[in-house]
């Protein structure tokens, strides 16, 4: 399909962003674009978090990871992670969201500071920004190289330009709104990514003359379609999968300011947990799709003489081996599903940085006219670190993204677990200038476990689990660091 005609449908997307993106950041403040004003709707932010949670990643790599992206073995394997996934859903809705809304937080850190102090408070907030960043510039990244290679190389348009232009759209429509916006803006590209996913998979089954059951027949011919794996050994033994979703979406979630911050934009607590159940059970669903859809795309793969797998497959296919009017669908799907992950990522980190690390909420010396230009700078500077992660992607050029953002998520993520767990779980005082030293040590600890664990362990593989470790060397560190609570003081009556 000509790549101009392809770019002229890709702005004609991009104005329509706008035009929401106005309507809705009409008289925005800092609290519209922290936390939406805490009046955001439940449905829409539970249909919006769909697109957030999935992104370009789950667009493309989910449907390849059928084959070997992820794993040495062709399967539907990731589903048993998403099952966790749901698990994990329900107790961030039970344990963490109420502790969110009693302490009334605009950043979820602030629970860290409340029962920790201020440098563990930074230091949760400083491990969330790392985090983000590293996967919301590798989401980016793989949908900025496929938009790359299908239309803007064509242009002769160089790849940081190409990045430089989508930060610079992704901009134009979060600057002023923020979060109040993004809830709208995630529901309409929720709605086009689910549409291409639907639409690209009834017309393989058409091309291919297969009902439903008879590609799921084919495709356990094929061993595309085995779920659980029953070896303890294997790092895709299913209780080590189940374990780790459970533990990705606690953290990747509910200890993530981001995905967070759309949910106590929510009005009650009982709205924000029908949102984060809701959202759950959505997503089994639609994972599920994406996993029936990578079946097909090898299917027809194989019926066009294909040899591409993972990342490059759908693209592949749906650029140069389907009808125009599939290309089309497929592009707008993929930017779909790109704009959510990397506008919330982007607000969620000015944020944090402004409210955590900068402390601008507790600035009462600063008028709101300074607080705002201050979270615009911010806003700029976390988009121009969006540029450079990308180029150094780019540079790396990993064939199968979602593998790299999980794993960066064990080592990122699992300081937060443990401070968030040992703060819940124990009333113990920690010695608070050791905490950096203790989050460092047990992602390093866990570094080396990874890298020789067939020394250490043998045949026994670790997988994804590797976050729980991750979190409990950190929660253990914590321990050894903390004393019991002294006594409250006795006053005498005179």
């Amino acid at each position: 399909m000509s790549p101009a005609l392809l770019f002229a449908f890709v702005i004609g997307y991009f104005i329509l962003l706008l035009i929401v993106a106005w309507y809705t950041s009409r008289n925005a403040n800092n609290e519209s674009f922290f936390i939406g004003n805490r009046n955001s709707n439940w449905m829409l932010v539970a249909f919006g978090m769909i697109g957030t949670s999935l992104s370009g990643v789950t667009f493309v790599s989910v449907p390849g990871a059928v084959g070997k992206a992820i794993t040495d073995n062709p399967s539907f394997s990731y589903l048993q992670i998403t099952f966790g996934y749901l698990i994990g859903y329900i107790l961030v809705a039970y344990l963490l969201l109420p502790l969110y809304y009693r302490l009334h937080v605009t950043s979820i850190y602030n629970y860290l500071n409340n029962r920790f102090g201020l440098i563990p408070y930074k230091t949760g907030s400083s491990f969330f920004i790392l985090s983000r960043t590293l996967g919301a510039t590798a989401r980016l990244y793989l949908v900025i190289n496929i938009l790359q290679e299908a239309i803007l190389q064509n242009f002769h348009i160089p790849f940081w330009l190409t990045t430089l232009i989508i930060l610079l759209m992704i901009l134009l429509y979060t600057y002023r709104g923020g979060v109040k916006t993004i809830v709208w803006t995630d529901t309409l590209q929720t709605t086009c990514m689910l549409l291409g996913l639907i639409i690209c998979t009834l017309y393989i089954l058409n091309s291919l003359h297969l009902s439903f059951f008879d590609s799921l027949h084919l495709m356990k011919e094929k061993g595309y379609s085995k779920i659980f794996f029953t070896d303890p050994n294997s790092k895709l033994f299913f209780l080590k999968q189940i374990l780790a979703g459970i533990f990705i979406t606690i953290t990747m979630t509910g200890m993530d300011q981001e995905m967070m911050q759309k949910n106590i934009s929510v009005r009650t607590l009982t709205g924000s947990k029908k949102n984060v159940v809701t959202l759950g059970f959505i997503l089994l669903i639609v994972i599920s799709l994406f996993l029936f859809l990578g079946g097909l795309l090898y299917l027809y793969a194989a019926q066009q003489n294909v040899t591409d797998t993972g990342d490059k497959l759908f693209p592949t296919l749906a650029l140069h081996y389907m009808p125009q009017i599939v290309s089309v669908i497929f592009i707008i799907a993929l930017i779909s599903a790109l704009f959510p992950s990397a506008d919330g990522a982007i607000t969620a980190l000015t944020s944090s940085f402004c409210i955590d690390i900068l402390g601008l909420q507790r600035r009462n010396d600063l008028p709101d006219k300074s607080k705002k230009q201050i979270r615009q700078r911010v806003h700029l500077t976390v988009a121009f670190i969006f540029l450079c992660f990308v180029m150094m992607y780019k540079w790396v050029d990993n064939k199968s993204m979602i593998g790299v953002i999980l794993k960066v998520a064990a080592y990122t993520y699992g300081p937060l677990l443990g401070l968030f767990a040992f703060g819940i779980l124990l009333n113990r005082k920690v010695n608070d200038r050791l905490v950096p030293i203790v989050c460092i040590i047990a992602p390093l600890i866990c570094f080396i476990i990874d890298k020789y664990q067939k020394q250490i362990f043998g045949s026994f593989e670790i997988g994804l689990e590797l976050l729980l470790y991750n979190g409990l060397l950190t929660f253990l560190g914590l321990l050894f660091i903390s004393k019991k609570p002294g006594p409250a003081p006795q006053f005498q009556q005179t």
